[in-house]
């Protein structure tokens, strides 16, 4: 698929990172480090059913006519990500898919084989790139082979492969078990348009290090203006100096440190020691922090959060309350099952609250158990500042004051936290930014109809939100217009026009 080679960073290697990217120059913010085309595009290890064509969510009731394996349709069985791969195998075996008895059944082990079986092909196709870009890519194999599900592997992927494809004679086990490991290890999740989750693996981009307070940030857009299809597009979020090591991060900004480590270990096989995991503050943002019900002022933090087996301790002036590493693993299990019912019964449209309702409800739950800035706590409150003008009965216009306050508020709270985690032009605070200006514009217009402002204070008012606003557009603006958060850049760009022409309207 080529690539476009980066030229603002430098491959430097040691012990810890293995290889890893350095700024060649002094980069400011918004500065483009690397473009690329991926090697490789499939599904998911874990996914339900989807067209090998397009890899849109199918129920696995049209098959491809040459090889048997699903597709949308007859169309999609002739686009070259499964036309040019997997199906001339497939066929020329007769390895054909088992369609599961129940639609809807859940993820679908046979789909397991498919991208480390293109990574493969892509081997064989663009030998060149293979030996300059992927083979040094780190598999943690040693980890791996520990892990239940490498005898997995071996059968659905390894075996299959070889045994029931017949390539045998074309891949050994280790150059199986080599792709499984590079996939692993090192791929991107993109969207694709239809909703779904795919694998796509970025060679020279992989060598970026990760930290969880990530200087870069990466965009993937699934077809571009220019038809090309996964793209990414790797920038800084920030100024990066001459020699400072570029990283990214392979984890949810808006997770505490106990679940942030506990996924990298489980899915990258390494245990994060960045400064954000190592301070049992979160580098002063709290979100990791219980309070202690023993004493008022309290906060009950890890006493090493490297080590997730570590007691937890009240900072309180001789207050003595302690809690085991597994008991606040637990407490944060209930909260991540409470949250993602929530989810389920907003989807199926059975939740006896409203989503707002049942949000706040679970907030004010869990008011005395976690700090303000929790990142839990945090995620529910993302998620109310989208809430809140988007719901029947709280659309914009429809929101009184005190509630047009309380969405400003939550965005200024996971603004707060973002500037410290996943600081500068991050899509997270351009999308925060622009939830924001809206209410900031709806209250100051409210209050000046209601002569609680003068046109002065108006003009004020107006222009704090155009801040705001100009922001959101120059973070989104950078996104590609074919995306979602494109095409919301681009309303920001015509709304901030608007907004400036109403401000330059009134008395200064």
């Amino acid at each position: 698929m080529g690539s476009s080679a980066p030229v603002e960073f430098n491959v430097l290697s040691n012990e810890k990172y293995g290889r890893y990217a350095v700024a060649r120059r002094d980069l400011p913010a918004g500065t483009v480090v690397a473009s690329e085309l991926p090697v490789c595009i499939g599904p998911k290890l874990d996914t339900y059913p989807l067209c090998l064509g397009c890899l849109a969510p199918v129920d696995a009731s049209a098959l491809c006519s040459t090889c048997g394996w699903p597709v949308c349709d007859a169309d999609c069985e002739k686009l070259p990500l499964h036309a040019q791969d997997e199906c001339p195998i497939f066929a020329a075996c007769g390895v054909r898919f088992a369609v599961p008895a129940e639609a809807g059944a859940g993820t679908c082990p046979q789909y397991e084989c498919i991208s480390p079986l293109r990574l493969l092909l892509a081997g064989e196709r663009e030998p060149a790139r293979w030996d300059a870009e992927v083979k040094a890519l780190m598999t943690h194999s040693e980890r791996r082979r520990q892990n239940p599900q490498w005898a997995a592997n071996q059968v659905n992927v390894v075996d299959f492969l070889r045994k029931k494809c017949k390539l045998e004679a074309r891949f050994s086990e280790e150059d199986v078990h080599r792709v499984i490991g590079i996939l692993e290890v090192n791929a991107f999740e993109a969207r694709t348009p239809s909703g779904a989750m795919a694998l796509c693996l970025y060679p020279a981009t992989s060598v970026l290090a990760h930290n969880c307070v990530a200087n870069t940030v990466h965009s993937i857009t699934p077809t571009n203006e220019k038809g090309e299809r996964y793209r990414l597009v790797v920038r800084t979020g920030v100024a990066v100096a001459a020699g400072g090591m570029l990283c990214t991060s392979y984890a949810h900004s808006l997770d505490p440190t106990m679940l942030r480590r506990e996924h990298l270990g489980l899915s990258k096989f390494f245990e994060c020691d960045c400064a954000r995991c190592a301070d049992p503050t979160e580098l002063g943002t709290h979100m990791s922090s219980l309070k202690c019900t023993k004493c008022d002022n309290g906060l009950i933090l890890s006493t090493n959060p490297l080590d997730p087996g570590a007691a937890w301790k009240c900072n309180g002036h001789g207050c003595g309350q302690s809690l085991r590493g597994d008991q606040v693993r637990r407490v944060l299990a209930v909260v991540q099952s409470e949250v993602e019912a929530l989810d389920a019964a907003d989807l199926a449209g059975d939740s006896l609250l409203g989503p707002i309702e049942s949000r706040e409800k679970l907030l004010k739950q869990y008011k005395s158990v976690f700090h303000p800035r929790h990142a839990l706590v945090l995620q529910l409150k993302h998620s109310l500042a989208q809430l809140y003008g988007r719901v029947d009965g709280y659309s914009l216009d429809e929101l009184p004051d005190v509630l047009l306050e309380r969405k400003m508020e939550l965005c200024t709270e996971n603004l707060d936290a973002l500037a410290v985690v996943a600081p500068g032009l991050t899509r997270v605070r351009g999308l925060t930014l622009y939830e924001l200006h809206v209410p900031m514009i709806l209250r100051a217009r409210g209050r000046f109809q209601t002569d609680e402002l003068t046109e002065a204070q108006l003009r004020q008012e107006l222009t704090a939100a155009a801040a705001v606003l100009r922001e959101a557009t120059e973070i989104l603006c950078l996104e590609d217009p074919t995306t979602p958060e494109g095409a919301v850049g681009a309303v920001a760009r015509e709304s901030l026009l608007q907004l400036q022409a109403s401000i330059e309207s009134l008395p200064a």
